[in-house]
């Protein structure tokens, strides 16, 4: 079975980066890892120099399977939390899931 990447993007105001980054480890990142079948979870940043910066949530996982675990049986719709809407400015209702290519 071919190991998953999952990846959710949305968009906050630049003076808020690092507050929201913590809030996502705290929660999303947080859930991703104490789910049993994930191999890892990374927050990450791109000023656009607009006042915006792009914020990706990028998780490895076992299978799709497994990210059924954190996800439940809609996978594709993304995960929120109570403070999200706080700080996000813009942010995507869906996630991609890509197969991970390995050589062997």
């Amino acid at each position: 079975m071919a190991r998953t990447a999952r990846v959710w993007r949305g968009w906050v105001r630049t003076e808020d980066t690092a507050a929201y980054a913590a809030y996502v480890e705290e929660t999303g990142v947080g859930e991703y890892r104490r789910t049993p079948g994930n191999e890892g979870a990374w927050v990450l940043t791109r000023d656009l120099g607009d006042g915006r910066t792009e914020i990706v949530a990028l998780s490895l996982w076992e299978s799709l399977e497994a990210v059924r675990g954190f996800a439940g049986d809609d996978l594709e719709a993304a995960v929120y939390y109570p403070e999200d809407d706080r700080y996000l400015v813009q942010r995507e209702d869906t996630v991609t899931h890509y197969e991970v290519c390995e050589p062997g």
